[in-house]
């Protein structure tokens, strides 16, 4: 079984990838919160693989949040493996990650980041990445996912091929500890209803189901993520996140 959240569509085609070459199950994690589905049995022979974007240095916390309602019985002797996904690094993540998993008497042995395209575009110095280079990135992650399937298929322990970044420790638990605890908000998300075209796109992407109506309203309900799924799906750019990300590109993965 391979569970995995994606906002963007980065990990979404990263964790298909993986799942429909080894022969496991996709989860996505959103979906299983929906159906209050926490509780798993592994059977023989079955690999567990976690997959999700890095979001501020750190696992996304609705994956730390399902992890921490995730019963698997018969897990013992599985293979477990976790793959982030990042605009250029991903410090600390996977250490935060294998703490939670801990606590679940699991531990992820085998590890991978992959540099996707930049998504997260709500800071002065963050911008989507142009055309060339996002093509470059997803042309480097063709070719880094033959070598993890391979890794996956055959069960390796202790792989480990992570892109922490040139101070990982500041990213993930001071400049990250504070956005995940302060800056993961929808307090900020608005439409410029001249523009909006009302399709409903928005809603259909979020994962969360935080957004409602047409022109599209957010629930302030406390559970967006901050993906910005709605941000770089808009058609017509009519969502913004405050002012910061008027002028500033889209992206979300179009392949399969």
């Amino acid at each position: 079984m391979v569970f995995y959240f994606s906002g963007t569509g980065n990990t979404r085609w990263v964790a298909r990838q993986i799942a429909e070459a080894v022969g496991e199950e996709l989860l996505y994690i959103p979906d299983l919160i929906r159906e209050e589905r926490y509780e798993f049995r592994v059977v023989t022979g079955e690999r567990i693989g976690f997959c999700f974007p890095t979001h501020g240095w750190q696992p996304p916390r609705i994956v730390r949040e399902f992890i921490g309602r995730l019963e698997l019985r018969g897990h013992e002797d599985a293979f477990c493996w976790a793959l982030t996904t990042c605009g250029d690094n991903m410090g600390e993540c996977m250490a935060i990650l294998n703490r939670d998993l801990a606590r679940k008497g699991l531990r992820a042995d085998t590890l991978y980041s992959v540099v996707m395209p930049e998504s997260y575009v709500c800071l002065p110095f963050m911008y989507t990445d142009s055309d060339e280079k996002a093509a470059r990135k997803i042309t480097g992650a063709r070719r880094q996912l033959s070598e993890i399937i391979a890794t996956v298929r055959d069960r390796r322990k202790g792989v480990i091929a992570l892109e922490k970044g040139a101070t990982p420790r500041l990213y993930s638990y001071v400049i990250g500890g504070y956005f995940n605890k302060r800056m993961i908000t929808d307090r900020k998300f608005q439409v410029d209803a001249e523009v909006c075209i009302k399709c409903g796109k928005c809603a259909n992407v979020c994962p969360v189901d935080n957004i409602a109506g047409t022109p599209p309203q957010w629930l302030h309900n406390g559970r967006c993520t901050c993906c910005l799924a709605c941000y770089h799906h808009c058609p017509v750019h009519a969502i913004n996140y405050g002012s910061i990300t008027r002028r500033r590109g889209q992206y979300y993965f179009k392949g399969r």
